[in-house]
């Protein structure tokens, strides 16, 4: 019985570090899905990304990260139902239909991020990539804290885990010092643009990747600064369409 456990936990513990510096990826919501890329993983949408579409990079050796928003409420989502009014806050600036939670509620909101990571294992997600996890920084009409957005990623992350999912870091730079023994890898939005980058320099250091997307900026700029660090960077327009730029 000992064994059959430390083999198991021997086996967790290889998946979750196959996530090296380094890896070469896409991220793609919208359109359809470019399969043909030579890469080590994709960043697609749970639940708008096609089952079959999975499996087909799955059978290829790519890893699978699956996209949702932890921290915010999206009125098109097939589970928007299960949302109250009581966790509903402020809009996010520039995006139509979508409210900031109030994470503190996790009597409410972890039932329904687990069974959005139930779907993730079951359509043959290799982790998952929960979005807006730095509400505590933002107007969201409730009075969020440090250590409620610590306590609440947390939650997340364990949830991940307990699932077998590798599980992603979305921008929150400010908090990777608490949260890093939680993730394996970091997925951040413009660090280059806003000059944040050497705030991940702890996630490399830990032998874990940063995927790291520029929306704006030239690639002659950024990607010397990106491969030097260990970044696994592109380019993409912000409708994270086809397109892309590799640095690596």
């Amino acid at each position: 019985m000992i064994k059959a456990i430390l083999v198991s936990l021997l086996l967790v513990s290889n998946a979750y570090a196959e996530w090296q510096p380094g890896m070469t990826w896409q991220i793609q919501y919208a359109g359809n899905l470019n399969t043909s890329l030579n890469v080590d993983a994709y960043n697609v949408d749970l639940y708008d990304a096609a089952p079959a579409k999975i499996q087909a990079l799955k059978a290829n050796g790519k890893k699978i990260i699956c996209y949702f928003s932890a921290g915010s409420f999206e009125n098109w989502r097939q589970d928007a139902g299960k949302f109250p009014a009581v966790v509903k806050g402020k809009n996010l600036d520039g995006w139509a239909g979508e409210k900031w939670l109030d994470i503190r509620r996790l009597d409410i909101l972890m039932p329904i991020m687990e069974d959005r990571m139930d779907v993730a294992v079951h359509k043959g997600c290799d982790a998952v990539d929960p979005d807006n996890v730095d509400g505590y920084t933002n107007r969201t009409g409730f009075p969020l804290t440090y250590q409620h957005q610590i306590t609440y990623n947390k939650a997340i992350m364990q949830a991940a885990r307990a699932r077998g999912l590798a599980v992603s870091l979305k921008n929150d730079l400010d908090q990777i010092k608490d949260l890093l023994p939680y993730f394996d890898f970091a997925v951040n939005e413009e660090c280059f643009a806003y000059g944040e980058c050497g705030l991940l320099k702890p996630v490399i250091d830990a032998g874990k990747p940063v995927f790291n997307i520029e929306y704006t900026g030239s690639t002659t700029n950024f990607c010397p600064k990106a491969n030097s660090m260990g970044f696994s960077a592109l380019k993409k327009k912000l409708s994270l369409d086809a397109f892309r730029v590799s640095c690596n």
